[in-house]
């Protein structure tokens, strides 16, 4: 079998489209939350604590010489990060307990009686069980 062949049975397969969708999927679904946390989220959060911004925290490490830039330890940024994927992250959890929640008001059906088999079987166990209560 020729690579060409190989390859072609390898890409055609359902488990490679499928996951090529769910990556597509997953990044068109990442700009929705991106657009959500950025365009939804972070206004009234900004709003509420006052515009704060942690991206310009910064120690030089060594000052800038001629044209050479200087060195610098961002930790401002870091900060940013985490907490942007804090907030992206309880943003999704609360998407998710709703979708739950909606999910939970669904009426699960109700179980089903015992089929013939099982009751069949159960007056067998009964009938056992008496005889092996009476006294003899």
């Amino acid at each position: 079998m020729s690579v060409l062949s190989e390859f072609k049975a390898f890409a055609v397969k359902g488990n490679v489209v499928d996951m090529a969708v769910g990556i597509i999927i997953g990044a068109a679904f990442g700009k929705i939350v991106s657009s959500f946390v950025g365009d939804v989220i972070m206004p009234p959060i900004g709003l509420l604590i006052g515009g704060v911004d942690f991206t310009d925290l910064a120690i030089t490490l060594k000052a800038a010489e001629g044209t050479a830039p200087a060195v610098m330890l961002s930790y401002g940024k870091f900060i940013q990060t985490v907490l942007d994927f804090l907030i992206v992250a309880f943003a999704i959890f609360m998407g998710v307990k709703a979708i739950n929640k909606l999910k939970s008001a669904e009426v699960p059906p109700a179980p089903a009686g015992p089929t013939a088999d099982q009751q069949l079987l159960s007056e067998i166990r009964d009938l056992l069980k008496a005889q092996q209560d009476k006294p003899q």
